[in-house]
């Protein structure tokens, strides 16, 4: 049986918004099961920094996010602040089991409209965009923390290091510009194991930086 694609994704990211758009490629080919986790926890795991935790790349960041919305005819508005606590919506999105239309209500308001993820109003629109107006209150159950948390520890242990990433039979493709690569994957699993691609797959270290 076919496995699903799973779309792994924070809230905090201007480039999920982006990688949104281009799911219904994806979806030619497989279902894909949306999947909220902790950004945060990701770069814990494997010991980063965010961009937007080093100062001029934080500014290339947003100035590229930016550009390429308007060349994708994405509509685009940054929110008051960033980075930003994502964890209320995180909850939510969680407690709504990555709802389709709940998790195109968040971004769509966060970062097409540029509105705050923690205003209540915020909040409430995304719970009534999955017909759940009563999911609010999920927020602060520890199972749904724990739910939260065990899709972060998950995704890591599947070799996600960055998001958004779809997860295709256990191939990672990281942000919106690995969108068509999964595309053509899917159209043809085995040119990815052979040629150049299985090559640079298998590429030995030639020297590591001391940390």
């Amino acid at each position: 049986m076919t496995q699903p694609a799973l779309w792994y994704f924070d809230i905090i990211s201007p480039f999920a918004q982006l990688a949104l758009t281009r799911l219904g490629a994806i979806r030619e080919h497989r279902p894909v099961l949306l999947k909220p986790l902790v950004f945060g926890g990701v770069l814990k795991a494997w010991g980063q920094l965010g961009p937007a935790e080093i100062a001029p790349k934080r500014v290339h960041t947003y100035r590229l996010a930016t550009h390429l919305a308007q060349a994708m005819g994405v509509p685009f508005r940054f929110p008051p602040a960033h980075p930003f606590n994502p964890l209320a919506m995180l909850r939510l999105l969680t407690a709504l089991d990555g709802n389709e239309a709940a998790v195109t209500a968040a971004f769509h308001l966060v970062w097409g409209e540029g509105r705050d993820a923690n205003d209540p109003q915020i909040l409430q629109e995304v719970a009534d965009a999955a017909g759940r107006p009563d999911a609010l209150a999920l927020i602060g159950e520890q199972e749904v923390k724990d739910r939260l948390r065990q899709t972060t520890e998950e995704a890591v242990a599947a070799g996600v290091f960055g998001v958004p990433s779809l997860v295709i039979d256990g191939e990672i493709f990281w942000g919106v510009d690995a969108m068509p690569m999964a595309v053509d994957y899917l159209a043809d699993p085995a040119t990815f194991r052979s040629g150049e691609m299985a090559r640079v797959s298998a590429l030995p270290e030639g020297i590591q930086r001391q940390r």
